[in-house]
């Protein structure tokens, strides 16, 4: 019988033993379980904190805001609102500046915590007028809305709007306000820009006799005023002939009811005043 060689059994084992490394390190798994589910771990709370940011922005949200809106002037003198937001809603209002001396005080003490209460309950400057306050009611919801502007949520409204009140106001991307109003600035400085509207005020009585006034209103200006009712008899024939002439002028020439008294008619000038206001209230000016 033939003996085998020992340097062939040895070349043989080294061979095998060779074989066998390789075939474990094919086996070994190509990535370590533990250290997976760490990684996957560190994923998921990097996407959890931009989430926890968010919640922070959204809370501060709530938080109040105090805004003061501008001063109007009024006939019977300067009207100013302040206002505190909270949530998007208003939760207090009040007058800082209101009507006073004489029946003024009476006025505005009897209106302004009606309006104050308005404001909050509608949450806009969308409120009715306390009956016998027709100038104060005008001033506050003005005040209010130059507040309600400077909390930027009109703005913001506007701008998600995808410029649709921009195409139908006339001042384009001026915030709130502008955006707010842009249908009725279309429906004055569009098609129906150029037809005339023609309002009577109502009745003023004076000491003197009554005071009514016309005007004609052409794309949000008045292009003619009128008495249509005046102080008549004795001294009074000459001041209305004297003074009305003199106001129709100076409606036209202001544009509104801010204008001067003319000089010897105080009581003439005063009616008038009044009743082109309410004409002006009725034709939206």
């Amino acid at each position: 019988m033939k003996k085998s060689h020992p340097l062939r059994r040895v070349v043989l084992a080294g061979a095998a033993t060779v074989s066998g490394i390789v075939l474990l390190l094919a086996l070994k798994p190509a990535s370590d379980p533990a250290a997976a589910s760490a990684d996957g771990a560190a994923q998921q709370q990097a996407s959890a904190a931009p989430q926890g940011s968010g919640g922070v922005q959204a809370a501060g949200g709530t938080e109040a805001q105090t805004l003061t809106g501008d001063v109007v002037k009024t006939d019977y003198g300067n009207v100013q609102v302040r206002i505190t937001v909270a949530g998007g809603k208003i939760t207090s209002a009040a007058a800082l500046q209101s009507p006073t001396g004489g029946r003024s005080t009476t006025v505005s003490t009897d209106a302004v915590p009606k309006l104050n209460k308005a404001a909050v309950t509608v949450g806009s400057a969308d409120i009715d007028a306390v009956s016998g306050a027709t100038y104060t009611s005008g001033g506050y919801k003005k005040s209010l809305q130059s507040a309600l502007d400077k909390t930027g949520e009109a703005g913001e409204a506007g701008a998600t709007g995808g410029g649709s009140a921009e195409a139908s106001g006339t001042g384009g991307g001026t915030g709130g306000t502008d955006g707010g109003s842009g249908s009725g600035d279309a429906s004055g400085s569009g098609s129906g820009a150029a037809q005339a509207k023609t309002v009577t005020g109502k009745a003023v009585t004076t000491d003197y006799g009554p005071v009514q006034v016309r005007v004609t209103v052409t794309g949000g200006k008045i292009t003619k005023a009128e008495a249509v009712q005046q102080p008549k008899g004795g001294r009074s024939d000459q001041i209305s002939g004297d003074a009305v002439p003199k106001l129709n002028a100076a409606a036209v020439a202001a544009g509104n009811a801010d204008i001067d008294a003319v000089s010897g008619a105080t009581y003439t000038s005063g009616g008038y005043k009044e009743s082109l206001q309410s004409a002006l209230d009725q034709a939206g000016g």
